[in-house]
């Protein structure tokens, strides 16, 4: 097979050739996806905050790692002590083993197994890892169980979910059955989504006697990733409901079937995870470990926006969507979350939506503090 030597992070890797050109990635002979390289630099800053405080070996399972080039970064850029690579195709181990053999690696290992078999010889104590990363296409739904049980106490599981039509609203009967809840179309649905895949991580944890905790989670145009700490102790729940009303704007946590500031129907949104989705110390860890790393420049300022998110309330707005509702011209975002502020609300800008904010306002004080009116009058 023809493949092409590049650099991605501090690590050389061999990629098919085809994978390089037009705008779809071919599966055959292996996958890769070179415009996922930033989601892999996350990942880089994510598992060595996590390396780094962990207790016992920092083993890492790529589950479903194509050509390797997520795990053949952790071994190589992440202090990662030993990283196992694991995929289906044998062809995609072949060209992984070849770009350890570039880089002079030799705390890698290799894996040509289904998903849930390799994870099953990874499950129980003393041979769980300290990381276990699940990348598969599509819906991670149907490996969730096994991967908790691979995971260590105090350890890292990291998700993505490719299916952004189940997740965003388009076959809600399906998304029902893979994740436990249903979303609603709306503009923060990249939000809704991913709080769905926590929610589906929240439950399987519940069920198997164990609790999970939220430390970074990251929306893309193509994909929705989360990182959870597996803990011993479950905790309090973190499932309920969003409501969301056409009539003024207004969503929040919770479930009614009207709206409390203007009394129109609402859609409902879940179960699904209510809780925090950012762990500021985490967060603050990676931020600290950018300038080390070889990763895109945006990484830093997308991990400031998630700091300032990490403590608001769930759902944000967008400063077009409250413009449109209120039937002008939109204000600078910098300008609108002084605005809020000066109001005496807690605002913030988000990392999901370059032109979002969220605050504790409610939708007709966003629209008093903003422009000037009640959403009742538009």
């Amino acid at each position: 097979m023809e493949c092409q030597e590049i650099v991605e992070g501090a690590t050389r890797l061999l990629v098919p050739a085809g994978s390089l050109q037009g705008e779809a990635p071919p599966r055959n002979p292996a996958f890769f996806n070179p415009r996922a390289r930033i989601t892999r630099d996350y990942s880089m800053l994510a598992y060595s905050a996590l390396l780094e405080s962990i207790e016992g070996p920092g083993t890492l399972l790529d589950v479903m790692a194509g050509i390797g080039a997520r795990g053949l970064r952790a071994a190589n850029e992440a202090g990662a002590d030993s990283v196992i690579l694991n995929d289906i195709n044998g062809a995609a181990i072949e060209i992984a083993k070849e770009s350890a053999a570039l880089n002079s690696l030799y705390n890698v290992e290799y894996s040509q197994d289904d998903a849930c078999r390799f994870l099953a010889a990874h499950s129980g104590r003393g041979r769980q890892a300290a990381i276990v990363d699940l990348d598969p296409f599509g819906s991670p739904a149907a490996y969730i169980d096994c991967a908790i049980r691979s995971v260590m106490y105090g350890g890292m599981l990291a998700v993505a979910a490719t299916d952004l039509q189940v997740l965003n609203g388009l076959w809600n009967d399906t998304c029902r059955k893979k994740y436990g809840g249903v979303p609603i179309r709306v503009c923060y649905g990249n939000e809704v989504a991913i709080r769905l895949v926590l929610g589906c991580i929240w439950s399987v944890c519940a069920r198997l006697g164990v609790g999970m905790s939220p430390l970074f989670v990251q929306s893309d145009m193509h994909y929705y990733r989360v990182y959870v700490r597996i803990e011993k102790k479950t905790g309090s729940g973190g499932l309920g409901h969003i409501i969301h009303c056409d009539g003024c704007g207004q969503r929040e946590a919770g479930i009614a079937e009207s709206c409390r500031l203007c009394g129109s129907a609402v859609r409902v949104a879940g179960p699904l995870w209510i809780g925090e989705l950012f762990d500021s110390e985490f967060v603050k860890k990676m931020i600290s470990m950018v300038p080390s790393y070889m990763v895109e420049s945006s990484c830093k300022k997308t991990l400031e926006k998630c700091l300032a998110e990490a403590q608001m309330p769930a759902t944000y707005y967008t400063i077009d969507e409250t413009a449109s509702r209120a039937k002008t011209g939109p204000p600078k975002l910098v300008n609108a979350i002084q605005m809020l502020r000066e109001s005496g609300h807690a605002a913030s800008v988000t990392s999901f939506e370059s032109t979002g904010f969220r605050t504790d306002a409610d939708a007709l004080q966003i629209a008093g503090a903003l422009y000037q009116m009640n959403p009742r009058q538009t």
